[in-house]
């Protein structure tokens, strides 16, 4: 596939999506899209994708968890610390390898969890109050498209993800 994939057609639009793009970037860091109410920007983005990833996959060790997540080892083990720290992950023997420590999310790392969940989802609604649900679906589904192509890119072009898919 060719590298300038535009035609003077559509030249407006990409300007107009990389423009989007952008804002939509700055303005998610600001407010850091943490959700309403006290818990509003209280948990960090590494730290929710971690806790959200061993969430949905359960307990595993670090490499498993960075493979996962499509980042290095050593950014798991510098992520993780923290949360291990407070409490809302906690570090096990392995089921079947005594020798080897895995992660997983404790009961706090649980309930925590939830209020941001929650938070998030809150302000999500408020966000789009007055959107049909067809229109959060087909939004849901291109942003999902559209980080997928990112990651794939990043990818192909052997460089570091920072961030995961929405099972992340």
């Amino acid at each position: 596939m060719s590298m300038d994939m535009t035609t003077v057609g559509d030249t407006g639009l990409l300007d107009t999506l990389q423009h989007e793009v952008a804002v939509f970037a700055r303005r998610a860091e600001q407010t850091r899209l943490g959700g309403v109410g006290q818990v509003r920007n209280s948990m960090d983005r590494a730290a929710y994708l971690l806790l959200n990833r061993l969430d949905k996959e359960g307990p595993m060790g670090v490499k498993a968890l960075a493979a996962s997540m499509g980042i290095d080892s050593s950014t798991v083990t510098r992520q993780v610390a923290p949360l291990v720290d407070t409490g809302l992950v906690k570090r096990t023997s392995h089921p079947e390898d005594g020798r080897a420590v895995v992660l997983q999310l404790s009961p706090r790392g649980q309930t925590r969890l939830e209020e941001v969940r929650s938070s998030r989802r809150q302000l999500m609604a408020e966000l789009t109050h007055d959107w049909a649900p067809e229109e959060r679906e087909t939004f849901c589904a291109l942003l999902t498209r559209f980080n997928g192509a990112l990651s794939a890119r990043t990818a192909s072009q052997g460089l570091p993800q920072t961030e995961t898919s929405p099972a992340s």
